[in-house]
């Protein structure tokens, strides 16, 4: 084998090793699996918690060094998940892939977009479809609380959007933390329905962003509501229709008729 044949072959070796090491580490259930899954949830956290403040601290010297940072280590866990997917394709066409694009664009170019910055917390709602924090759920008996949990975050994202919406258009900019709190004070206000009166938004624009909040937040809200007291269904996903809850006393999917083998719990 010629030279720049074999040094092909071990490049694409190489490669096949790193894609290997990397998908056992993102969807293996090893103890060193678990570890990396769980600093990986905990980087995201602290990821989504620089977004919520950024409101208060982009206007700080050290400001875009921490963006830029922040724009890495995003960057290196979406090639990361690229090479641990079985189906590139597939995952690239997943609406979590193009809110982790769109969150990578925004830190790349902080000032252009500075006006869509707000956007950034939709990484919590992506973080709630990763794998890894469902997993950690399972291993602490936790998995019958997956639904409430989707429930309660996306109120949370969507409380957190719309406070970073209304600090962005309705307070001057520099406003600080006294009016990122205003913004959330009306936001809470606003979703609650209970609609203190004391902040209120000028003009047609403010008119139609509480009716919006009020909307959305109201469905949200029943969505909980269903979530906390309905009955829990069971996760377990089916590869002929792909439907994944089911009652927990089901015996056949409610949608093919295929014989459901659904393990009790503590089994």
């Amino acid at each position: 084998m010629k030279a720049p044949e074999r040094e092909g072959v071990e490049d694409f070796s190489a490669l096949a090793r790193l894609r290997g090491t990397l998908r056992k580490l993102y969807h293996g259930r090893t103890p060193a699996a678990f570890r990396f899954q769980l600093v990986a949830i905990v980087i995201d956290l602290a990821i989504i918690a620089f977004f919520i403040a950024t409101p208060v601290i982009q206007e700080s010297s050290s400001f875009l060094w921490l963006d830029y940072s922040v724009a890495a280590l995003v960057a290196a866990d979406m090639i990361a998940r690229l090479l641990a997917s079985n189906d590139m394709l597939r995952l690239m066409k997943q609406p979590a892939s193009w809110v982790d694009a769109f969150i990578l664009l925004t830190l790349l170019m902080p000032s252009a977009l500075a006006n869509l910055g707000f956007l950034r917390i939709l990484r919590l709602w992506s973080l709630s479809r990763s794998g890894a924090l469902w997993r950690f759920f399972e291993m602490r008996g936790l998995k019958k609380w997956r639904e409430a949990s989707h429930a309660v975050i996306n109120l949370l994202t969507f409380l957190l959007v719309i406070t970073g919406f209304v600090y962005t258009f309705f307070f001057s900019t520099g406003a600080g933390l006294e009016g990122y709190v205003d913004a959330l004070y009306f936001t809470v206000a606003t979703v609650t329905t209970t609609g203190f009166g004391d902040i209120v938004l000028p003009g047609i624009a403010g008119k139609l962003t509480a009716i919006v909040t009020m909307i959305i937040g109201i469905s949200l809200f029943v969505r909980l509501a269903q979530a906390l007291f309905r009955p829990a269904k069971v996760f377990f996903s089916l590869p002929q229709c792909g439907l994944q809850r089911h009652e927990p006393d089901a015996v056949h999917c409610k949608a093919c008729g295929h014989l459901l083998n659904i393990p009790d719990e503590g089994d």
